[in-house]
């Protein structure tokens, strides 16, 4: 008698959604175990943006730019709106002119380029004091707290994908899994805990250094016009890695260090999203430790506006919704897979990019575990068969 399930995936978020995804698309029996009712983690209280532009350079651009692709083929199939496509980057200091102009000299910067003076003032916000304006046409934007519950939904019903919520995994021992709602039987597990760093695999995890970084984030009402693309500061040209390494962000990180000091204290940078129904999503901060603070700081709220006053040119719209976010991190580590046992594999994003580069890590993972090159199995949903 065959196992019940070929793969077990612990962990309904966009991760765990990605590996059901890649081994559905090889045929296997697949269920994704969640503890909660529902997803309540990371993957629900980010922006939705699928961020290739500034990532990484190496395997995390490359990784972007493949789930980018597939976000855009899955995404019709699966009912989820795209809300956005495309980057802006609001270049107020002349320093960041210089690093944004190295960037493009990169293959990174490859379809990206600085707006024409028409262009600029053409933008719905004010921008004469803006040293530049970077624009790149990668990046695609969903709500987060729409598309993963329907993006599991479409996993169901389209490739036949069992879930089971409310079911804690207490352990994972292929073939047999315990969980607090009964035993599952599978012959490989694929751990994806987001930031539970204690339930499974806790010596693994700890051996990698992982902690937990909360961010603050807020809703803020329609400014009452639409935004061309995804908003981001300079602020964010000495975070992001793409941006950040290049030796001519070493001068503007020292200017900002001087300007700008305790916002880098906190690690804010500037992410503006809209949603379908005009309001911006807005943030966000980065604090780190062992345990997500629930507390979100007021004087942190202010500096995330101030940073969008100085990008936009305008006044913020009233805040309507407040949340915090969480997620794994791991300094120096994007993302690590490692092997607790022969049939396992623990799948841990540690940067906060999960939505922009889980499709293309699952596709790895899948393709190592059963020795297939899952990059060419179908995206389409298989047929009815009835």
């Amino acid at each position: 008698m065959p196992r019940p399930f070929d793969l077990a995936v612990v962990g309904a978020g966009i991760v765990g959604l990605a590996h059901a995804f890649a081994a559905a698309r090889l045929g296997k029996r697949v269920v994704v175990i969640e503890r909660e009712p529902r997803a309540t983690g990371a993957s629900i209280r980010n922006f939705g943006f699928v961020t290739v532009t500034g990532q990484e350079r190496g395997a995390t651009w490359r990784r972007a730019r493949r789930s980018r692709d597939i976000w855009a083929a899955v995404a019709p199939q699966a009912g989820i709106a795209i809300e956005q496509t495309g980057l802006l980057v609001s270049l107020r200091h002349p320093l960041a002119l210089a690093v944004v102009r190295a960037f493009l000299g990169t293959e990174m910067g490859q379809g990206c380029r600085l707006l024409e003076p028409d262009e600029r003032a053409a933008l719905p916000f004010p921008n004469d004091g803006l040293a530049g304006v970077l624009h790149s046409p990668h990046d695609l934007r969903v709500e987060s707290r729409l598309a993963i519950p329907r993006l599991a939904a479409w996993l169901q019903e389209a490739w036949g994908v069992a879930f089971q919520y409310g079911a804690a995994v207490l352990s994972a021992e292929p073939p047999r899994l315990q969980t607090s709602r009964g035993p599952v039987e599978a012959e490989a597990v694929v751990v994806c805990p987001g930031d539970d760093l204690a339930t499974l695999c806790p010596d693994r995890i700890a051996a990698h250094r992982v902690s937990r970084c909360t961010l603050s984030m807020l809703r803020l009402a329609d400014p009452g016009f639409r935004l061309p693309g995804a908003i981001m500061s300079d602020l964010g040209l000495v975070r992001y890695l793409g941006y950040a390494a290049l030796p001519e962000a070493a001068a503007l990180r020292a200017a900002l260090a001087r300007s700008h000091a305790e916002a880098l204290a906190h690690g804010v940078h500037l992410i503006v999203t809209q949603s379908a129904d005009g309001t911006l999503v807005v943030g966000d901060s980065h604090h780190y430790g062992p345990a997500a603070e629930p507390f979100m700081s007021a004087r942190v709220e202010a500096l995330i506006l101030q940073a969008f006053r100085e990008a936009l040119g305008l006044e913020p719209p009233p805040v309507v919704e407040r949340w915090s976010g969480t997620y794994a991190s791991a300094e120096g580590m994007a993302m690590f897979v490692d092997a607790p046992a022969p049939a396992i594999r623990l799948v841990m994003v540690t940067s906060g990019t999960g939505a922009s580069t889980a499709f293309a890590i699952a596709e790895e993972v899948i393709g190592a575990l059963y020795g297939s090159e899952t990059a060419s199995a179908p995206l389409a949903a298989p047929r009815s068969s009835d």
